[in-house]
């Protein structure tokens, strides 16, 4: 496993739509393998393969209950709405107000290429949401709701 570099906003490759994955071969595990680590390092919740520059349809998600692996991914259904703070590894120590359903329910593949379906709801809805907007070359800051702003974290208040 390895560190990917993660790409940020004014990047080319996060504005292109990425392509389907035909198959898990050892280049693709290694891809999830190195996401995942690469979003743990740089403590994300979720990140897509265009952050890190391969245009595939691949999203790596951890919500806090253990790692999802989402091959093509597809949003098959939506209810309700939440409205809150979302950011972005691709535009760091920035946030900014965004409206997302607040349940969805995804279809995809597994790293075996099985194909499952999987329901979400607040957090996990809306990484599911701001994950595929990448995949179609789609960030957050399209949905932002009035202006971003700076992120400040717990330990910049106590200084």
């Amino acid at each position: 496993m390895a560190l990917r570099t993660i790409r940020e906003m004014g990047d080319e490759v996060l504005t292109k739509k990425c392509r389907e994955i035909k198959e898990v071969t050892p280049r693709i595990q290694e891809l999830i393998e190195d996401m995942l680590e690469t979003m743990y390092e740089a403590n994300g919740v979720g990140l897509a393969a265009p952050q890190v520059g391969i245009l595939k349809r691949l999203v790596v998600i951890d919500v806090g209950e253990g790692p999802i692996i989402l091959i093509n991914p597809v949003i098959v259904e939506t209810d309700g709405s939440q409205t809150g703070e979302e950011g972005c590894l691709s535009l760091p120590g920035k946030s900014g107000v965004v409206t997302r359903p607040n349940y969805v329910k995804v279809r995809a593949f597994d790293e075996n290429m099985q194909e499952f379906e999987m329901e979400g709801t607040e957090l996990l809805a809306r990484a599911f949401c701001h994950e595929i907007d990448h995949l179609d070359g789609h960030m957050y800051v399209e949905k932002v709701e009035g202006e971003l702003h700076d992120v400040v974290y717990e330990e910049d208040e106590e200084a």
